[in-house]
């Protein structure tokens, strides 16, 4: 570990540290990802650190911090520790019962709203596998006549993501159920939206530290060739679709072939994808006829 300029307990030196002990624990861009754990931990915002590096850290933020670095270094994912994340134009709250929300899922928001550009306006929208709620809410902030319903197998994740339409004033458009995928639904909507588990099971505990160790497997493991979750969907989205409506699928690399075929043999009929920023297919479009 090189020596750091700064005096002992100040910002500078606290930052220089744990920038270190990241680097070393493979987590990328360690200084960023240490300016907001310190940040975090002093209840301020991070161009407060860079104002005067040489600003003493208070004990309580260095307890605070020192725990925080120790979890970050063992690859627990940031939005664990800061209790939130970004996606699309919300703040979320997060959990180890959900997947982290990530930018890549952006791209099924994009593929949606896109859809009914031409077609009209998104009235009903139903998400299976909400987790934290981020792909309806998402989509209802966009179209402000729209309502949505999601569903989650886990009651904690529902919960989650009720609170989490509640904090961005959605609550009134938005409910949330505990079920597995549609079997608490009745009735049919203008868009359907699901990220389901998509990895292959024997590729689960080769993923990235941060999902392989703390993200919920159930939401991960999509079988022996990742497509179980797309076989049940498929069959069931016929029935909750109304004349016209849409499905947007996340799907994993090299996924959409094989998810196509599985909506054609259900009657759907694929109708484009939506790449996410590595240029990888990342959105499926369905519509029923």
């Amino acid at each position: 570990m090189t020596a750091c300029a700064d005096p002992g307990g100040s910002v500078g030196a606290f930052l220089c540290q744990a920038g270190q002990v990241l680097r070393a624990a493979g987590v990328e861009g360690p200084r960023q990802e240490a300016r907001m754990l310190l940040a975090h931990a002093m209840a301020c915002r991070e161009e407060d650190l860079l104002r005067d590096p040489r600003v003493l850290v208070p004990q309580p933020a260095v307890t605070a911090f020192a725990s925080l670095l120790r979890r970050r270094a063992a690859r627990e994912p940031m939005a664990h520790l800061l209790g939130r994340a970004g996606f699309w134009t919300l703040t979320l709250e997060t959990s180890p019962v959900t997947l982290v929300p990530r930018g890549d899922s952006e791209a099924v928001v994009e593929a949606a709203l896109s859809a009914f550009d031409a077609s009209g306006r998104i009235g009903r929208v139903l998400d299976l596998g909400t987790g934290t709620g981020a792909l309806l809410l998402a989509v209802l902030a966009e179209c402000p006549e729209a309502t949505g319903v999601g569903i989650d197998l886990n009651p904690a994740a529902a919960a989650l993501a009720a609170r989490n339409a509640a904090t961005n004033g959605l609550a009134g458009r938005a409910a949330f159920l505990c079920g597995d995928w549609a079997e608490a639904i009745a009735g049919r909507f203008d868009l359907v939206l699901s990220n389901p588990p998509y990895i292959e099971t024997a590729a689960v505990p080769l993923l990235m530290p941060e999902v392989a160790r703390f993200e919920p497997a159930l939401a991960l493991d999509g079988g022996s060739d990742g497509l179980d979750a797309y076989r049940r969907l498929t069959r069931v989205l016929p029935m909750l679709l109304t004349p016209g409506g849409r499905a947007v699928l996340e799907i994993g690399q090299g996924q959409r072939p094989s998810v196509e075929a599985l909506a054609r043999a259900a009657g759907l009929k694929p109708v484009s994808a939506r790449q996410d920023l590595g240029g990888i297919d990342r959105a499926l479009v369905l519509r029923a006829d």
